[in-house]
């Protein structure tokens, strides 16, 4: 499983694998590289993701990007 976000302007995709989440940097050439510094609590479900994102990185938030947004 693989969902898609915006995190406040920033390409991000969160994956299933296992019984594990995994936070990846997406790039607009469709590479992406793993975030190793974030860990999602595995129990997290799929509609809590927006919002666990929304705390980790709330500081980058801004007028054009107030909010972390589910693409997919």
């Amino acid at each position: 499983m693989v969902i898609k976000f915006n995190v406040f302007g920033k390409q991000m995709s969160v994956h299933r694998i296992e019984q594990h989440w995994q936070l990846f940097n997406d790039s607009d050439t469709g590479m992406s590289a793993r975030v190793y510094d974030v860990v999602i609590p595995s129990e997290l479900t799929p509609d809590e993701l927006a919002g666990y994102l929304d705390d980790i990185f709330h500081e980058y938030a801004n007028e054009k990007f107030p909010e972390v947004v589910k693409l997919t």
